[in-house]
């Protein structure tokens, strides 16, 4: 017989999930978690192997001094313009992770509560002392405003030690865990601005945090956020008038493709992408199915030595064999059946700008041998012709398996392998650049808005977390598509749930169906439901004291749980609220909806 397993009240009730609600500073109960002290037990030293976690992500402990020594340095080799990018973006990753961590930990707490918990995060790191002057968020106007006061910042400290007086804000890193925290949270851009810091000699720091589209020259703000000038800053924000071309979408203005990241893998590719722009060198795409391979093979035409020439794509898994040299160098006429006459092939047409050659490893070992060709003499010939042609053009190839493993193999030629090898880029899936998602979910839904003629207003909080623990097989392409499927399932004003974006068969739901109260993964409740389904609906019969299982009541198991919450918690609703991953307005509707209120 299988072990049943004891499945308490919090978990029964947070299997339902619950989503991010209104909150406001003045709705802030600061004994509900998560509280000072749940934030410091994730706080894990390990000195025997010299480690520090922060629940499950390792941390370092670094003198403030020594961090001072190195921004000191980075400014005086780079620039302050610069580095206060990079700071930013560094700060970014952390808040991203920070607000991953009280997700996972504490998925029903309140809005308030989550919101709230960045700033104890910030001081249980030692960067910053934060007093809360103001919060307020409405998931259903998709806004979010809020203010605070630093104290005893430790950039500005060591700013104002290496310096002295600043004549503008110094808080750079500190900013940009603001904005990850918070955007990861709400699932839309919200930007932060020091008003007054320390460094320029206020007594403390004053933060304002507001909707990116809701300031005014916050160009420069985006700027900062984009790991390289080319990775498009305006597409963060909610700017509707005008109806973008997606990132798919081939450019027919001459404007550049969008490119939107921060997050390191995806930072590293534009790094290696800017370095080898400026050449002619041959350039090798390497990455999953969806990745974006084409659309950094654009942005390396636009920013390469010659922008202006032609950029031509070739797919060339989609063209059949015998099509595939009279389409990539032409073809005489008469040279087969139904060649009436002489066509240019994509080599002539790329002449003096930039060839994508997709999938390449499809193609056959006799084009494979021509393209070679091509590539060490700059010539080619038409399929049936007798004279070569002179060609400069750029070839740029992509892939979406290892190449070596197909010259292993025998199905690709080493010396093409070579010849295309000189300068690998590698593209990361998207579940290696998670910290993008959120600008990514921003992205795509004002997108979808706009192309459908839709006004969904944002991400429930259960439905963001799914997306950032889902691992996305199909890359950015899937991502695309399950946004634009929740734009349409999802009614005007109202938010994009799970119910709207998972309905083809994608496995995201076990990891939502519940959480324990230590903060194990909700897939280890979820496999406990499947494997022993009749233990789990026994032991909710027995809570309602049922005995027969066949009928078992929804509402009778929700109005018994509540009571015994209630009646666990002496009568305080927040509390017995709180057992059941609920607010205290959530349960007290619930309770004056089933008469439970009166019978108390």
């Amino acid at each position: 017989m299988a072990k049943t397993k004891r499945i308490s009240l919090a978990e029964v009730s947070r299997a339902t999930g619950a989503m991010l609600a209104r909150g406001s500073l003045d709705e802030w109960d600061q004994t509900a978690s998560p509280t000072l002290r749940d934030l410091t037990e994730c706080l894990h030293f390990s000195p025997g192997d010299g480690r520090i976690w922060m629940n499950n992500r390792r941390m370092v402990l670094l003198y403030n001094a020594a961090f001072g020594s190195l921004r000191r340095e980075l400014i005086d080799a780079l620039g302050a313009e610069r580095m206060r990018g990079i700071f930013m973006r560094t700060g970014y990753v952390s808040g991203v992770r920070d607000a991953e961590l009280v997700r996972e930990q504490w998925p029903n707490a309140e809005a308030i509560s989550l919101l709230a918990a960045g700033t104890r995060l910030h001081a249980l790191e030692g960067i910053v002392k934060v007093e809360a002057l103001s919060i307020n968020y409405d998931p259903k106007a998709n806004s979010y405003s809020g203010e605070f006061l630093w104290h005893n910042s430790s950039e500005a400290d060591e700013h104002l030690a290496n310096y002295g007086l600043a004549t503008e804000p110094v808080c750079w890193m500190q900013v940009g865990h603001a904005i990850g925290y918070v955007t990861t949270l709400v699932g839309k851009l919200i930007i932060f601005r020091e008003v007054e810091c320390r460094g320029m000699g206020f007594p403390v720091c004053r933060l304002v945090g507001k909707p990116a589209e809701q300031w005014d020259d916050v160009e420069r703000d985006l700027r900062c956020l984009n790991v390289q000038d080319f990775v498009s800053a305006a597409d963060y924000t909610d700017d509707a008038t005008e109806l973008a071309r997606l990132p798919d979408e081939p450019a027919t203005d001459g404007t550049r493709p969008n490119m939107i990241g921060m997050a390191p893998a995806f930072a590293a590719a534009c790094h290696r992408l800017q370095r080898v722009a400026p050449t002619r060198a041959t350039v090798l795409f390497v990455g999953e199915s969806g990745v974006g391979k084409e659309l950094f093979a654009r942005m390396l035409h636009d920013i390469g030595p010659i922008p202006g020439g032609p950029f031509v794509s070739v797919n060339c898994a989609a063209i059949p064999d015998t099509l595939v040299e009279s389409e990539l160098f032409g073809v005489e006429r008469g040279a087969f059946t139904n060649a009436t006459q002489s066509r240019e092939g994509r080599f002539e047409r790329a002449n003096g700008g930039t060839l994508f050659l997709d999938e390449i490893s499809s193609l056959t070992m006799v084009a494979q041998g021509k393209l070679l060709r091509a590539l060490q003499e700059g010539e080619i010939e038409r399929v049936g012709g007798t004279r070569t042609i002179q060609i400069d053009v750029r070839v740029v190839a992509a892939s979406n398996v290892d190449l070596r493993d197909e010259v292993k193999a025998g199905r690709f030629r080493e010396d093409l392998y070579f010849r295309l090898n000189v300068f690998p880029i590698h593209i990361p899936a998207l579940r290696d650049r998670r910290d993008d998602i959120p600008l990514l979910l921003n992205y795509f839904l004002r997108r979808y808005n706009q192309r459908h003629g839709r006004a969904v207003a944002g991400f429930t909080t259960r439905a963001v977390r799914a997306l950032l623990n889902y691992s996305f097989p199909g890359n950015i392409r899937e991502l695309q598509n399950l946004i634009e499927r929740g734009v349409i399932a999802a009614d005007d004003g109202a938010s994009i749930d799970i119910g709207h974006l998972f309905i083809s068969g994608e496995s995201a739901e076990q990891q939502l169906l519940s959480i324990s109260d230590t903060g194990g993964l909700a897939r280890e409740i979820s496999a406990v439901a499947q494997e022993a389904e009749p233990d789990l609906f026994q032991a909710l019969a027995r809570i309602v004291g049922q005995k027969e299982t066949d009928h078992l009541s929804i509402d009778g198991v929700e109005r018994t749980l509540m009571s015994l919450a209630v009646k666990q918690s002496n009568g305080n609703l927040s509390a017995a609220a709180r057992l059941l991953g609920l607010t205290r307005p959530q349960l007290a509707y619930r309770l004056r909806k089933m008469g439970i209120d009166k019978a108390l």
